[in-house]
């Protein structure tokens, strides 16, 4: 691989002091899978000292490390000394992010920043040389790693901003120094620590801060906060939606079980395609990718083609047809994270499956704060409309279990853990089965419950 930092540019965007000198390809905060040649930074925060690590990285192949202590016995490795490593982090991202010569787009929202970012991935890629974001690198720490792993000479980058909490937005895009920047919905997550829905609008709209001169906000033109957004900064605003005044509109979607056909108007030009990735939701967030794709500077029209190879990533509504003990099931693993705009599109989607039974499978949606059990209670209509058995965990769902219609309940329990037997063991051949939930529920271990007893040989290769 070619160097990234050189020895000399890693002093330069520091100002530490190398032990040894060393240049690096990459760069990794963690030392189980830092590759041969990385610079590993030894951070400190909630999973630990990173410091205690440093030999364990060297050992596995990095070219040096980043510290701000010296671990015992590395006197003489190679090292990198700053005052402190996560301020370190933070200097090498501003400075790769000023000798990147590209076009640089930022995504958040309350739903689909993440899908959005894969698919602006999937249109730039067949354009040009891309850097996008690793998985939901999208705090504190994982925006400046994902500058700092940027490639100077990359043609497109593609950055994802999120928050839990008010004034978190804004410092991560004057990072971040987008040409475009994107909000791809507002709803109601992280509503416990806002308070308020147009508080987290103001937030996301916050993104608009670190825009470069000339650069353009793209907002949700259906959003019922689309003027407070819009009147929150003096950029250029553009808009994506079905709404009439919107800059980018859907003109028509047809979602069916396996995908979406859809006819956009972008950029005053008509395209057609069919997405593979079904639901209203996604419709939307290819809107929003296309048109963020065209405000880069790529071709709009070859961007549509380009996502006719996406599908939804490993909980985020990947689907697979798997062989279990009973049969076989369609698991529609929408796993990684929930919100109740989010889960209601999850629904709907179910809804559509052909099944003999459609089972929605759910955990609790988090930090709502004093909204939290009636947002929970209100996807009670929506359960009756698309599902024909409900098994749900954690305190918030079981007022949602304790909403709906006798003949709907599966079964509630406290955790994911205690519900994946008890959803095992009522499973039937035919059923289509949805998993939702926040990250915090950890509907992930249902998905791994049911994943070990499918047949291997049933696995699509991007399960392993």
């Amino acid at each position: 691989m070619s160097v990234l930092w050189t020895a000399a540019d890693l002093i330069t965007a520091t100002s530490g002091e190398m032990i040894r000198p060393f240049n690096a390809n990459g760069v990794s905060i963690d030392s189980r899978n830092v590759a041969q040649g990385q610079l590993f930074i030894a951070l400190v925060g909630e999973n630990g000292d990173g410091h205690r690590f440093v030999a364990k990285a060297l050992d596995n192949g990095a070219a040096g490390a980043l510290v701000h202590a010296i671990p015992d016995g590395l006197e003489n490795a190679p090292l990198l000394k700053v005052a402190d490593t996560f301020d370190g982090l933070n200097a090498l991202g501003r400075v790769s992010r000023a000798r990147f010569t590209g076009r640089l787009a930022a995504v958040t929202g309350s739903v689909g920043k993440t899908t959005v970012k894969e698919m602006l991935r999937c249109i730039l890629s067949a354009q040009g040389s891309t850097h996008a974001a690793e998985a939901s690198y999208n705090n504190h720490w994982g925006v400046p790693l994902t500058l700092a792993r940027m490639p100077q000479d990359a043609r497109f980058a593609v950055n994802e901003i999120g928050m839990n909490h008010a004034g978190e937005i804004a410092p991560l895009a004057r990072l971040a120094r987008p040409h475009v920047a994107v909000v791809s919905t507002i709803g109601t997550a992280h509503i416990g620590h806002l308070g308020s829905a147009e508080a987290i609008a103001d937030e996301k709209a916050s993104i608009a801060a670190g825009l470069e001169p000339g650069g353009v906000l793209l907002l949700p033109a259906d959003s019922p906060h689309f003027d407070r957004m819009r009147s929150a900064t003096a950029a250029r605003v553009e808009s994506f939606g079905s709404a009439t005044h919107a800059t980018h509109r859907l003109l028509h979607a047809a979602p069916d079980a396996d995908g979406t056909d859809l006819v956009l108007c972008v950029g005053g030009q008509e395209l057609t395609l069919r997405l593979h990735a079904p639901g209203l939701h996604m419709a939307s967030n290819a809107l929003a990718a296309l048109a963020a794709a065209h405000l880069m500077g790529a071709d709009a029209a070859a961007g549509a083609r380009a996502l006719a190879s996406f599908s939804p990533g490993a909980g985020r509504g990947a689907r697979h047809d798997l062989k279990l003990p009973v049969g076989r099931i369609t698991l529609l693993d929408e796993s990684y994270n929930a919100s109740t705009s989010a889960v209601r599109a999850a629904l709907a989607l179910l809804g559509m499956v052909p099944a003999p039974r459609r089972v929605a499978v759910l955990g609790d949606m988090l930090e709502m704060g004093d909204q939290g059990i009636a947002e929970h209670v209100s996807l009670a209509a929506d359960i009756a409309a698309h599902a024909d058995l409900l098994f749900t965990c954690g305190p918030l769902m079981r007022h949602l279990h304790d909403a709906i219609p006798p003949a709907l309940r599966g079964a509630h329990a406290p955790d994911s853990a205690s519900l994946a037997p008890l959803l095992l063991s009522a499973l039937r051949d035919g059923d289509a089965v949805l998993v939702k939930g926040s990250l915090g529920s950890r509907m992930k271990t249902i998905v791994g419950a049911i994943e070990a007893t499918a047949s291997p040989s049933e696995f699509p290769k991007d399960m392993h």
